[in-house]
């Protein structure tokens, strides 16, 4: 495994992380849940991502159990606030003081930790002044309950924004944890150029595209058994939009590459968002214990200038790159 610096601080994170979303409290049962995490470790990963909003909090409950005994100084655990948890009442979700007050405490609670290392607004709350979150954010921090802020799927001018107030605030603004990917780029034009500028790095999720990336999804073919697409719980939902017999088509073109470098599809996906400068971690899950195992062989990969063409070649046509896609809720989901 190796480490990167998160943003411009002086935490180190595994490149690797290990993110629960789709997974724990929902399609995996506890136990296997447990045996993905311990992988996790055993494959040197440190950092774990995960949110309250996931399976409505218990993911937070599952990876706690998971971690416990393990010395928590050597670990870098994060969450996120804002998506509805609870019986979805009025002040069940967003980034009001009382919202975030609230969920920290339950947070800790179920992680079965007195901090975590990261605490991310999940989303950008249109219904709350940025001050008052910030604010919030700041008092979390200086309660000892967080030690670095993050957002989540945030434009650049927002995160310019809430960088500003974080800085006048004494705090650090540190992460970005957008999706991206060899299909999304959307964060390249704009999100990427301000991170660097301000000091920010991204800990991105679906580097592999919900496993379309991985060449399991073929043209034509029906859905494989078992699979995420499959899963009316939520995994079909996310991976929906990527199945498209042109996108398969050109992700198809990917195997060879993947072949010349002795790598996996998913490894392959995975050593391509790390390419990126400004990437602190890939965040991937896990269903089964060596999907993590194969997963973190990706640390450490270096793509060549002539592969990262190959793939912008094999994907031409197919990848979004539209900064405008990057939205948040206009009003509370509660």
């Amino acid at each position: 495994m190796e480490f990167r610096y998160l943003g411009n601080s002086g935490l180190k994170i595994s490149e690797i992380t290990y993110g629960n979303w789709l997974t724990h409290g929902s399609q995996v049962e506890n136990e296997i849940a447990t045996k993905c995490v311990h992988a996790a470790l055993d494959a040197g990963i440190t950092s774990f991502d995960t949110a309250d909003v996931y399976a409505n909090t218990k993911a937070e409950s599952v990876l706690g159990e998971a971690l416990k005994g393990q010395r928590r100084e050597s670990l870098e655990i994060f969450t996120k606030v804002y998506w509805p948890t609870g019986p979805r009442g009025h002040n069940d979700c967003g980034l009001s003081r009382k919202h975030i007050m609230e969920s920290i405490n339950g947070s800790l609670s179920r992680l079965q930790t007195d901090y975590v290392d990261l605490y991310q607004a999940h989303r950008y709350d249109n219904e709350t002044p940025l001050e008052e979150t910030m604010q919030a954010f700041a008092d979390v921090v200086r309660s000892g309950k967080a030690l670095y802020i993050g957002v989540s799927e945030w434009t650049a001018e927002q995160i310019r924004a809430a960088h500003g107030m974080a800085t006048d605030l004494g705090i650090q603004l540190i992460s970005s944890q957008p999706q991206y990917n060899m299909l999304w780029r959307v964060i390249e034009p704009e999100v990427v150029p301000t991170c660097q500028e301000l000091g920010i790095s991204q800990i991105v999720w679906s580097p592999i595209a919900q496993g379309v990336l991985t060449g399991k999804y073929k043209p034509g073919q029906p859905l494989p058994e078992g699979s995420r697409a499959t899963d009316e719980s939520g995994g079909a939902k996310a991976v929906a939009g990527l199945l498209e017999d042109e996108t398969l088509e050109a992700v198809a073109k990917l195997e060879p590459i993947a072949q010349d470098l002795n790598l996996t599809m998913a490894q392959l996906a995975i050593a391509w968002v790390l390419a990126n400068d400004n990437v602190a971690a890939a965040l991937v899950g896990a269903s089964r214990p060596e999907q993590i195992t194969s997963n973190a062989e990706a640390a450490g990969v270096k793509l060549d200038a002539d592969v990262l063409t190959k793939i912008d070649d094999a994907l031409a046509g197919v990848v979004k790159s539209d900064p405008k896609l990057t939205v948040s809720p206009e009003t509370r989901p509660c």
